[in-house]
């Protein structure tokens, strides 16, 4: 969807919520678009416990927070009835949850309130455990579901026998005035290295599903069987920490990568990069890879769930069989080898970048949603 102009801003009255306590691509998400819409002129809160990342980044970007516990099954009733008088007393008109434990206490309280559009989010395409119930959230107390990928709209629509006109995929945008090849690079605490090696960078939250076990076992086969060098640099915390470690002193590469920790300066980053690595086992649509298309760096990745459609094999990157260090490594090489057609890949992948997934298209199509359900 390419917009070219936007309608006169509405100022809607809006309520997310988000039971996690991390800080990831989803949390990163919801705080963009609380933010974006603040911009507009809309009123903005955010529902979560108040020992979450988001939670305390949200109030100090200035976006109003209410604190809620979501892991008091036993309250439920008592802490749905509390909201409801909440959203009733703030005249909401939107309640989106994000997550699963939030989502029950808001999609139920916003019911009870009389929210007149309840807008469920889906991030993951990852199993539903119990279809039976969570129809009641996807199909009977939702009016609209927004989903970050078109393979987890597929899944939905599938499963719920959704009507297409209930459910929308709106990946995460971009801030192109962020992300572009034009600003500083990173200085990162990288090892001495050779002039001109190249960097392989992964920005993500260190969990085994993001494949950087399969990075290594590629770096590996580089230097082993092709005698190519390279250097990888990992942004990011995660429960997968000790283990990648542990990968990484048995397969011999250890040397071959730095592990930051997390970092805030991701623009900068990806601008110091020669090519970004995107391993996954699942995923929607990787908030890294928007990142790097819109940056100009180019992407090899795996051919799975939301991936391919930002990068489009042999059109804005490189794609590679999930699990498959040799083709990794091939998708590696080619990068750094074949360095005209990399850069027409590069040029396309900003091109879509800017017509369909900057932040303003995200802020627009939701406004659009939003219109659709309440009018202007």
């Amino acid at each position: 969807m390419n917009v070219t102009s936007s309608p006169p801003a509405v100022s809607w009255r809006i309520a997310h919520s988000e039971a996690s306590l991390g800080w990831g691509g989803q949390e990163h998400r919801i705080l963009a678009e609380m933010q974006g819409f603040q911009r507009r002129g809309s009123q903005v809160w955010l529902i979560a416990p108040p020992q979450a990342q988001l939670f305390q980044r949200a109030e100090r970007a200035g976006v109003p927070v209410v604190a809620q516990p979501f892991n008091q099954r036993a309250l439920l009733p008592v802490h749905a009835l509390r909201l409801a008088w909440w959203l009733h007393r703030h005249r909401i008109q939107i309640a989106n949850p994000h997550s699963s434990r939030d989502g029950w206490l808001l999609t139920i309280a916003a019911r009870i309130a009389r929210v007149p559009l309840i807008i469920r989010s889906r991030h993951f395409d990852v199993p539903i455990p119990n279809k039976s119930l969570s129809r009641l959230m996807y199909k009977e107390w939702s009016h609209h579901i927004i989903t970050t990928s078109p393979k987890i709209t597929e899944t939905l629509t599938a499963t719920f026998d959704l009507d297409p006109a209930e459910i929308t995929t709106i990946p995460t945008g971009v801030d192109l005035q962020r992300f572009g090849q034009d600003g500083p690079r990173a200085v990162l605490p990288l090892p001495e290295l050779p002039e001109g090696t190249p960097l392989i960078g992964m920005i993500t939250v260190l969990r085994f599903a993001k494949g950087t076990q399969v990075l290594a076992e590629a770096v590996r086969i580089l230097r082993d069987e092709h005698k190519l060098r390279i250097h990888c640099v990992i942004v990011g915390e995660g429960p997968h920490r000790p283990r990648l470690e542990v990968t990484l002193a048995a397969l011999g590469v250890e040397d071959q990568f730095t592990l930051t920790g997390h970092r805030e300066d991701v623009p900068d980053i990806m601008r110091a990069l020669d090519i970004v690595a995107i391993p996954s086992f699942h995923e929607a649509i990787p908030q890294s890879g928007l990142q790097a298309l819109a940056t100009g760096v180019p992407v090899v990745a795996s051919d799975v769930g939301g991936i391919p459609s930002i990068i489009q094999n042999g059109i804005t990157g490189r794609l590679v069989p999930m699990q498959n260090a040799p083709a990794l490594a091939a998708a590696i090489r080619d990068t750094l080898e074949q360095r005209e057609k990399t850069q027409a890949l590069c040029a396309e992948g900003r091109k879509l970048i800017e017509s369909q997934h900057s932040l303003e298209v995200m802020l627009d199509r939701l406004d659009a949603i939003y219109r659709q359900h309440l009018g202007a």
